[in-house]
């Protein structure tokens, strides 16, 4: 099996990195019926952080979902780098999230039985991918956390178990990374490391970034903020960051380990 790329620029470099067309998602039937999406148009540009926001209903969630692959569509068309996601049984679909969709969870999600180093490559492991050295070094120098890659969960800290999820997340190089409500539960300075190090995802290797939030301030941080409504789009604005190219300057640099 092939090494994983060496960095997100390995993507095909035109078109946007995720195209979405007339997203149509309903749940249940008759009266009892609920649209949760209602004919949603997007394009995910590449090496862009996009904020989706919305209050509880909107549809937020639902997108996100629909989009990586974890839940159907009831009618609609979702492309990933040519790859037509509502073309693929089940089993290409798992095969998708692996190679090729980052996620970083709410509760980030590592084993506590791995190391750091082992749940940064669990998803090359389950892939059957070799791990590249030299970009595992590059992530986990810029995120701070070389040092720590032998330490169990509970040895990190707070800080240094959201860089490992994140990290995770990078690994393979995925077209696209998912946060879900990555600061939901987060104190304000906890919240602001990690929209640090989504933002050093952008910036610094050049990552296609999709988090949905419900929060102002942490919208803030992307590049484009859009905000749903009624299962719709309502809004579509650039954010305080974007465009990219006047982004480097602004991102903290990675400190050491917390």
């Amino acid at each position: 099996m092939s090494s994983s790329p060496a960095s997100p620029s390995s993507s095909p470099a035109q078109g946007p990195a995720l195209r979405a067309r007339d997203l149509r998602r309903t749940y249940g039937s008759g009266t009892s019926q609920v649209l949760a999406l209602d004919g949603v148009d997007l394009d995910l540009q590449r090496g862009a952080f996009t904020a989706i926001m919305g209050p509880s209903g909107s549809g937020k969630s639902t997108l996100l979902h629909v989009l990586a692959g974890l839940d159907a569509v009831t009618s609609g068309s979702i492309e990933l780098e040519g790859t037509e996601l509502t073309a693929l049984d089940d089993d290409a679909l798992t095969r998708l999230r692996r190679d090729r969709i980052g996620f970083v969870f709410q509760s980030f999600n590592l084993l506590p039985m791995l190391t750091a180093e082992q749940n940064i490559l669990l998803p090359l492991d389950l892939a059957g991918a070799r791990a590249d050295r030299a970009w595992l070094d590059t992530i986990t120098s810029a995120f701070g956390i070389a040092d720590r890659l032998d330490h169990l969960p509970s040895q990190l800290s707070g800080g240094q178990v959201q860089r490992v999820a994140i990290a995770r997340a990078l690994i393979g190089s995925p077209a696209v990374i998912f946060a879900d409500e990555p600061t939901g539960n987060l104190d304000s300075r906890t919240t602001e490391e990690v929209l640090d190090f989504l933002r050093l995802s952008v910036d610094q290797f050049g990552q296609t970034v999709v988090m949905v939030t419900h929060e102002r301030d942490a919208a803030e941080r992307a590049d484009r903020i859009v905000t749903l409504a009624d299962g719709r789009i309502a809004s579509d604005e650039q954010g305080p960051f974007g465009p990219s190219a006047a982004r480097a300057a602004s991102v903290p640099a990675a400190g050491g380990a917390r």
